[in-house]
């Protein structure tokens, strides 16, 4: 099966050529770090516009490996609760084919995770990821996954899926979890309560986030990938994490009365 982008010439421009050098000029304009060896990531997926100088600055730190699992968010609430594409993703910067191997151990029996296209048909979340991995890592697999909102519980199952293929595989693997911080509130109100998710973030406490971002009603929509990243993560042997970047779509629109926040994390 063939997955064909759904937001480009929305969310990011839709000719090879034009993303190819958004892409490029949003890496070349991001600072040059020493380069991560990291278990995961934490990247936002508005439009470029808004958001892509956080996923350029937070993917270029990153020593990007051969296979990237990326974990979205299901906005629509369409399909299986964790659902894994295993179709070919023909991007406008050329088709990126999913890790058979790595998927396989995914889907096994008993897993909580699942073969399901109809929740990725619709979904962006994974798809404006892409591009970025592409640009930096040119002989790039995916594992595409996309989760609905479940319990703590549920959150640790995946997770232990997760690490156990990672480990069975024996090659590095990279984790990108994507999501937006808060939606829709003021700067102040917005960069307040997601002060306190990325706190629990870089305290390495995914429990801690999960009922920090619940009990204070913060509206970080990927709060489950970003979860389920953080157990894997530590279960991996993750020591530390840092938030790269931090801002809001005010910035870029001017309106600091309504904004959504974008964070970029490295988990090494």
């Amino acid at each position: 099966m063939i997955r064909q982008p759904i937001v480009a010439g929305r969310f990011y421009p839709g000719s090879r050529s034009q993303l190819s050098g958004m892409v490029d000029d949003l890496l070349l304009s991001a600072p040059d770090r020493e380069k991560y060896t990291a278990i995961a990531a934490v990247s936002p997926h508005a439009g470029y516009i808004y958001s892509g100088s956080v996923a350029a600055e937070t993917l270029k730190a990153i020593e990007i490996p051969k296979t990237v699992i990326i974990l979205g968010l299901n906005h629509h609430g369409t399909g299986d609760r964790a659902a894994l594409s295993r179709s070919v993703w023909d991007m406008p910067m050329g088709r990126v084919p999913v890790d058979d191997q790595l998927a396989d151990l995914l889907v096994g029996p008993g897993s909580p995770i699942t073969n399901d296209e109809a929740a990725h048909g619709p979904e962006h979340s994974v798809e404006v990821q892409i591009p970025f991995l592409q640009a930096l890592q040119p002989n790039l697999k995916i594992v595409p996954i996309v989760l609905s909102y479940f319990s703590y519980e549920l959150c640790t199952r995946v997770a232990e899926t997760l690490v156990e293929a990672i480990q069975a595989v024996d090659k590095k693997v990279l984790i990108v979890a994507s999501s937006d911080m808060s939606h829709y509130e003021s700067r102040q109100q917005a960069s307040a309560k997601d002060k306190l998710a990325l706190q629990q973030i870089e305290d390495l406490n995914p429990l801690g986030l999960y009922n920090t971002v619940h009990s204070n009603n913060i509206t970080m929509c990927g709060i489950i990938p970003v979860t389920v990243a953080l157990i894997a993560s530590k279960k991996l042997g993750a020591t530390g994490a840092k938030v790269l970047r931090y801002t809001d779509s005010g910035a870029v629109s001017g309106d600091t009365e309504s904004v959504v926040g974008y964070a970029g994390i490295v988990i090494s």
